[in-house]
């Protein structure tokens, strides 16, 4: 028995021993505790954009906007005289809810004529698109409640009465963004480009890494000591492989019958683009961290809530400024709202401008930290061949 209490006295002090295993077991839970209570802390949603087409442009029409503007859940973000722009709007202001008041629909509801509210609903996101659709339904059920108890009451209806019968407009509520009918095609696709993230980084991670704890970063440079050379040596090994991850993730989509339409130039230079920002972040972390271990497990602290952040099922502009400034840091941020918008919404490429130059930002930074410290690993390498020649 005493010799167990030995060796678990010599567990601990070798745990103790290694900073950065201990810095990950107790500093992972309370930094995953911060960050994911952070990103739900409010619990609901609140101020979501939604646009409104305002057709009949009367005090009514603008009565029922005033009560939009009201309620806690969602805000008029733009109105429009006609629905031609409106989905375009819709995708720059980041609405999930377009609200359609059509021509005629003061007078229509005076002379007891039928008519009826619009509401388009993208449910790209199902959670903000629920909360704006439900919330805007609530202020169009409001209003068709108040118009026919009023109307009632002028005519001698007793209130109790009169709440009880009311439907002056129809409310359509039409869905759009939403293929396959269930929820596998809003989860997998984010799913699976975390995951692609994840391996990604951490399959390079081990390319610097490997060499220094080998001791084979001196026969490396021996063949060649060209900074650039090196980096897309490493990195062109795995840019070769994702495309047959693309393919995969494509023939996934046929098997679970998720129609992708993808067109034109903008999402293939962002996929290339994405690329390079998570490889040469994961060179960095090799180059900069000297075994494969300790690359492997800061990467993972950056991979794993990665999705949590992206905004991809919580919307960033629920979370705390600091939470979305880290999570703009993770090149999963960005194409995942780049393939939200052009794959599932097919929006077009200038309303990614912001989310392409996240990449862009991303992928220069890491290059150019990768170039300085893999350039000063090899001068350093040169020197010990020459002090040991």
């Amino acid at each position: 028995m005493k010799s167990f209490w030995e060796l678990v006295k010599r567990e601990f002090h070798l745990f103790f021993q290694n900073k950065v295993l201990m810095v990950l077991f107790l500093g992972a839970p309370i930094m995953y505790g911060i960050l994911v209570g952070s990103v739900y802390k409010k619990g609901s949603v609140t101020n979501l954009p939604i646009v409104v087409v305002d057709e009949d442009q009367s005090p009514l029409s603008k009565q029922l906007i005033d009560m939009f503007n009201d309620n806690e859940v969602i805000y008029v973000a733009s109105i429009l005289p006609d629905n031609f722009k409106a989905h375009e709007e819709a995708m720059r202001k980041e609405a999930t809810v377009v609200v359609q008041i059509p021509r005629n629909f003061s007078s229509n509801i005076n002379y007891n004529r039928p008519t009826e509210v619009t509401l388009f609903v993208n449910t790209s996101n199902t959670l903000t698109s629920n909360y704006a659709m439900m919330a805007a339904n609530v202020c169009v059920a409001t209003m068709k409640a108040g118009i026919q108890i009023k109307s009632l009451e002028k005519k001698g209806v007793p209130e109790y009465v009169a709440t009880q019968q009311y439907e002056p407009f129809k409310t359509t509520i039409i869905r759009q963004n939403f293929k396959s009918g269930n929820y596998l095609y809003f989860m997998l696709p984010g799913v699976l480009l975390t995951v692609f993230q994840q391996v990604l980084m951490l399959g390079l991670a081990l390319s610097f890494a490997s060499e220094f704890e080998k001791g084979t970063f001196g026969t490396l440079v021996d063949k060649s000591s060209n900074v650039l050379k090196l980096l897309f040596v490493k990195l062109t090994p795995y840019l070769l492989m994702s495309v047959l991850i693309y393919v995969l993730y494509y023939g996934y989509s046929l098997i679970y019958r998720m129609p992708l339409h993808i067109e034109g130039f903008t999402f293939w230079g962002a996929s290339l683009l994405f690329l390079l920002a998570v490889g040469f972040l994961g060179i960095l972390v090799s180059i900069a961290i000297p075994t494969q271990l300790q690359a492997t497990e800061i990467l993972m602290v950056v991979a794993t809530p990665s999705f949590i952040l992206s905004g991809f099922t919580w919307p960033l502009s629920q979370m705390p400024a600091w939470v979305v400034a880290f999570a703009k840091c993770i090149p999963l941020t960005h194409y995942l709202q780049i393939f939200r918008t052009l794959v599932i919404e097919h929006g077009k490429a200038e309303m990614v401008t912001s989310s392409i130059w996240g990449l862009t930002i991303i992928a220069v930074v890491t290059f150019v930290l990768s170039v300085i410290l893999l350039q000063w690993k090899i001068n350093k390498a040169k020197k010990l061949k020459a002090v040991e020649g």
